[in-house]
């Protein structure tokens, strides 16, 4: 894989000079967007995006739609993302939905690509105290950091490699669960799965303890809220080496205990992040919206809790009343090909 390439989109004097601050010792070679389709594959890069107090502009739109009508477009390419926001809005929305459509291009994210700032930059403050720098200081450092992470990011691949299914359906008429077994059953022996089922009633969400008492239980492998997700998925997430996370579309969203699943993690990554694990994902919808729910999953899993996502991540499917999945034209061929994608990403 090349050196890092700049694809700018949007103009912003705040984000021209903190790259220049942050980019000035490196080799960084220009990309315009325009030209993403036919000169990207196989380069690792670093998207920057400036937004005005409005959000995102035509170009960033422009961005998107080329990359929707040129899949494989990034195909062996690894990605970070930079958005410099005019406003308190918009900054994570537009990462979310930039990430989704590079990844379904064939981009793939390291764990917590996203260096974001907000017009005020007060999303700095807390790291700006612990490095003893200004928010302005803090969000230089910060790009400087998430490139030379870019530059020395190797996907790791394993001689034996576990996968961890999660889902939160307990109903064997469920389409996702089907889908998300029939995935697992199409895996060669050398990878290693384990199904858990995130019951009703069976992880409680996050009280929001202080992080000097989350760290404190952390220090044991447990949360002060205990149960099952410290019992069992906690080890479970710790121990594997991907995870395939199920997710049906409930109101454009993950389910409650899939939320939960998320707030929670924090007491495990108080004490191991998930920077060495893979995310991938089956969604499914029964009218619409998969790609919310989508982003909503990199969006926590990768954008903030720092698991890999390889290119392809998400098999998204639009299935409503029980067993329509199995009757899908062509499933079985969209069950093989991404069952196949997930051994490629994972096997030595």
């Amino acid at each position: 894989m090349s050196g890092l390439y700049l694809v700018r989109v949007g103009s912003g004097a705040r984000l021209t000079q903190a790259l220049e601050k942050a980019l000035g010792g490196m080799q960084v070679q220009a990309l315009a967007p325009e030209r993403i389709a036919q000169g990207a594959a196989g380069k690792r890069l670093i998207f920057a995006v400036a937004l005005d107090e409005y959000g995102p502009d035509g170009q960033f739109t422009a961005l998107l739609r080329a990359l929707r009508q040129n899949p494989g477009c990034l195909a062996g390419c690894c990605g970070a993302l930079i958005v410099d926001g005019g406003g308190e809005l918009y900054t994570k929305q537009a990462a979310q939905e930039l990430a989704l459509a590079a990844n379904m291009a064939g981009c793939a994210f390291m764990g917590k690509p996203l260096v974001e700032g907000t017009a005020s930059l007060y999303n700095q403050h807390i790291l700006a105290k612990q490095l003893s720098l200004d928010w302005y200081e803090t969000y230089v450092y910060q790009i400087g950091r998430l490139a030379a992470r870019l530059a020395s990011f190797t996907q790791p691949k394993f001689a034996a490699p576990r996968l961890l299914m999660l889902h939160a359906s307990s109903n064997r008429r469920s389409n996702t669960v089907w889908l998300g077994r029939e995935t697992l059953a199409r895996l060669p022996g050398r990878i290693t799965t384990q199904e858990i089922c995130l019951q009703n009633g069976a992880i409680y969400d996050c009280r929001g303890c202080s992080y000097d008492a989350c760290a404190h239980f952390a220090e044991s492998s447990t949360c002060f809220y205990g149960g099952a997700l410290s019992d069992e998925v906690l080890p479970a997430i710790r121990e594997s080496d991907a995870l395939l996370l199920l997710c049906p579309n409930y109101n454009d969203a993950v389910s409650a205990n899939i939320t939960a699943l998320f707030n929670r993690l924090t007491s495990l990554l108080v004490k191991q992040d998930l920077f060495d694990k893979y995310l991938f994902g089956i969604v499914v919808s029964g009218y619409s919206g998969s790609d919310l729910v989508a982003r909503q999953l990199l969006g926590a899993m990768c954008l903030n809790k720092t698991a890999m996502l390889p290119p392809n991540f998400c098999l998204m499917q639009t299935a409503h009343d029980a067993g329509t999945a199995q009757h899908l034209p062509g499933v079985d061929g969209v069950l093989d090909a991404f069952a196949a994608h997930i051994q490629t990403v994972l096997l030595q």
